[in-house]
């Protein structure tokens, strides 16, 4: 898909303002629980709040950034078995949104059927869920984008859902690579047109950028 908007236009997210990051503190402070993990579009539940999702491929750190941005250390499974997540997982939080943890995507030995069943059960969702606000897309800063992740970015211009990049594990690498990484990030984000422009470093381990992605998820009302 060809696109026409300028690599300029996506850049790395501001810091917060103060209001904004307590905001989103507030927020993430209130509970969160596992409301049910759904096989099938019948297991969805009511889509009757915000949600938003959480995409990537596997062993991309999801589940890690997930406990991070909720500060629960067991919410969100972690394996060391890349493509553990089988089914999409809805968490509530603050009985105001959903947050959607999606299989993990590009895992070529997981067996062909388990693939084809997630790409289903993924079309299925992204195509029927009208409360869904934003997908973030999850991507190792260490690597950039890859083919799996152009798949499932023509498949959210398909859906016309929108799309926010983050990039995981930010803390791997020094500030030149990740330089590097961002820019090669624009390119590709350029040419898909229900990207979000602004990219959101992270890391689950020193806590980089959660505080932003708290922050525009609270802005979601």
């Amino acid at each position: 898909m060809t696109g026409t908007v300028p690599t300029s236009a996506f850049r790395p997210v501001p810091e917060p303002s103060g209001a904004d990051r307590e905001r989103g503190r507030k927020l993430f402070a209130t509970p969160v629980r596992f409301v049910t993990g759904a096989a099938d579009v019948g297991g969805f539940p009511p889509a009757d709040r915000i949600e938003v999702c959480f995409s990537g491929r596997s062993n991309v750190g999801k589940s890690r950034l997930i406990n991070a941005l909720t500060s629960q250390s067991t919410l969100a499974r972690i394996s060391r078995t890349p493509g553990r997540t089988q089914q999409i997982n809805f968490f509530a939080l603050a009985d105001r949104y959903y947050l959607v943890d999606v299989p993990g995507y590009g895992f070529a030995r997981a067996p062909l059927k388990t693939i084809q069943r997630w790409q289903r059960l993924l079309g299925a969702y992204l195509a029927g869920r009208p409360s869904l606000r934003r997908v973030f897309l999850l991507i190792d800063a260490r690597h950039g984008p890859k083919p799996a992740d152009e798949e499932i970015m023509e498949l959210l211009d398909r859906s016309a859902v929108t799309f926010q990049v983050v990039m995981t594990k930010s803390d791997k690498i020094g500030p030149a690579r990740l330089a590097d990484s961002l820019a090669a990030t624009a390119r590709t984000l350029a040419r898909h047109p229900t990207a979000f422009p602004e990219i959101v470093p992270t890391s689950a381990v020193t806590g980089a950028g959660i505080a932003s992605l708290r922050s525009i998820i609270a802005a979601m009302d």
